[in-house]
């Protein structure tokens, strides 16, 4: 599947940067919270100002064009930005009013605005404000509100929405009644989700076992993934998926032709495999073919599909390399090809290629 992004086949930034320079970022300065898309990246400084850059044939930057940008480019003038998510070609955002906004491609519905009309600029999704996070995929989005409960719309071939159906949705729907949803992550056909109870779930498409549920069959509504309920926070791939668990191990399962799960080998998994002794991982995020993560001590740490990996060679790693000397990392985000970082001290770093 990595050649569904080249669909946007014009070259930005090409060879970016290996992780050994800064990405210096004008206009915020310090940034807070960064997505790497599958060609196009975005970050919200500490200001709360948005901006973007990279390929924009599908409006996905928000700057009412369709020119990619080789510079950061500011989007609009609020500064009450709180969470963004880049997906293959949409972006949506929460404010920090708790309204959600969504812009670029929706042949889908990924928007989530009623039609399936494509936008250049943000637009609002409905009229709620109680929006707390959001995650864009592929050809759906899936967000919860302040409350709990769980919405997804856009595209639902697999069963991704989790409603049951495989029907597309233009807007927002509610997956079910539960009211004690803290996060979810879209990724290329499926969607992973955790409860405050600990719980973690899983659905859509499980052609690789990107579920975690011990089989290679879809689910149309959420299934819970194995029995613990010590779940912290989820990321959703392409093909494969990270988790972390309460007392900070890590966890991977689905698709593995790259080494993605770092697991040491290239066999995918049908169910959560534990990834090295560590207890100590912060943050994950899962690209293509390729995962990266953060260490509570600050390290910053890639495997998988090169090109995305912070190292000066073109090889793919099965197991956790680490990536530089530094231990200062805040958060990270692997796009397609490209990975999208945040020190402490708010500096951006980006490497790989688009």
């Amino acid at each position: 599947m990595k050649n569904f992004s080249k669909s946007c086949a014009i070259a930005v930034l090409g060879l970016v940067a290996l992780a050994t320079a800064a990405f210096s970022m004008p206009g915020p300065g310090n940034v807070r919270c960064v997505s790497a898309g599958s060609s196009h990246t975005v970050v919200i400084g500490m200001d709360g100002s948005l901006w973007a850059w990279g390929r924009n044939c599908y409006g996905q930057i928000g700057d009412g064009t369709t020119t990619a940008r080789h510079a950061p480019v500011r989007i609009g003038a609020a500064t009450n930005w709180a969470t963004v998510s880049a997906g293959v070609g949409h972006t949506v955002a929460v404010r920090r009013d708790g309204t959600l906004w969504a812009w670029g491609r929706n042949w889908e519905g990924q928007l989530g605005d009623g039609t399936t009309s494509r936008r250049l600029a943000p637009v609002r999704v409905g009229t709620a404000t109680n929006w707390a996070t959001v995650s864009a995929g592929v050809g759906h989005t899936v967000a919860v509100r302040r409350d709990g409960s769980l919405w997804t719309w856009g595209r639902n071939w697999y069963g991704q929405l989790g409603d049951g159906t495989t029907t597309d949705r233009f807007a927002p729907f509610r997956v079910g009644t539960a009211t004690n949803w803290v996060s979810a992550s879209a990724g290329w056909d499926h969607t992973v989700a955790v409860r405050a109870d600990g719980s973690l779930w899983a659905w859509g498409g499980n052609g690789h076992g990107q579920l975690g549920d011990g089989m290679t069959a879809d689910r149309h509504t959420p299934a819970r993934v194995a029995a613990e309920a010590n779940w912290v926070s989820v990321s959703a791939g392409w093909d494969h998926t990270v988790a972390i668990g309460r007392d900070g191990s890590l966890w991977a399962w689905g698709w593995n032709g790259d080494g993605g799960l770092g697991d040491g080998t290239a066999t995918s998994r049908h169910a959560p495999v534990r990834i090295g002794a560590a207890t100590n991982w912060a943050t994950v995020s899962a690209g293509e073919g390729r995962t990266v993560a953060v260490r509570t001590d600050g390290s910053l740490w890639a495997w998988g599909w090169y090109g995305g990996l912070g190292e000066e060679k073109r090889i793919s790693r099965l197991n956790p390399v680490r990536v530089g000397a530094g231990a200062n990392w805040a958060a990270v985000s692997a796009g397609s090809n490209h990975t999208v970082a945040v020190g402490r001290d708010g500096s951006t770093w980006v490497w790989g290629e688009l």
